[in-house]
């Protein structure tokens, strides 16, 4: 058998092993996520925060919730208002069930946004958004638990600084166990097909 011949084998041996895969998953009923599916799903690291009106939100209560946990800040450039619009676009096709999904924003700059400061920054996109920010010793658990990255950089913005952080959304089940992430840029469509799996289950 010639090099030309065996390389071609092998391709065909190996689309065949795709495809059975495929069958197998389909066979047994489940249908990759859009996101990136953490396997096995850790629960998710627990945490109780104050929001403006001096209400903790502690996660841990929300079992039986789905919970989409983004973590960013009120003088965000891009990154924030991007994905609090695909949350809004979210939140609205959902439409009912959007009551079962809490969608979370939580500060990585305590510096400058107060409780106050990140509801109002929330609510300009959906008065059912929860935002929540706190000390500094409050939060770095919370930003440490979720591999958070977060570091100020000087710029010449009006702000005086900007946030350079990660910019993943957390998605957590109905059991609390941390099942998914969804990078930036991932569409509202595509995050709502994986929010209603885990409705769902």
């Amino acid at each position: 058998m010639n090099l030309r011949t065996l390389l071609i084998t092998i391709g065909v041996l190996l689309v065949g092993i795709a495809a059975l895969l495929v069958g197998i998953q389909i066979y047994e009923g489940g249908q990759p996520f859009n996101g990136s599916l953490i396997d096995p799903s850790p629960p998710a690291f627990d945490f109780t925060l104050t929001d403006s009106n001096g209400d903790p939100y502690h996660l841990a209560d929300r079992n039986g919730q789905v919970v989409l946990l983004f973590f960013g800040y009120a003088n965000c450039p891009d990154v924030c208002p991007t994905t609090l619009a695909e949350f809004r676009n979210v939140h609205a096709e959902l439409e009912d069930r959007a009551s079962d999904v809490d969608f979370v924003f939580i500060t990585i700059d305590p510096e400058r946004d107060s409780k106050e400061d990140i509801e109002r920054y929330v609510h300009a996109f959906s008065d059912d958004f929860i935002g929540l920010s706190g000390e500094m010793d409050e939060l770095q658990p919370v930003w440490d638990g979720y591999w958070v990255y977060r570091e100020k950089q000087e710029s010449d913005s009006e702000a005086g600084y900007i946030m350079a952080h990660s910019s993943r959304v957390y998605a957590i089940d109905k059991t609390g166990h941390l099942r998914l992430t969804f990078p930036f840029g991932m569409t509202a469509s595509s995050m709502i097909s994986d929010v209603e799996r885990l409705l769902d289950e």
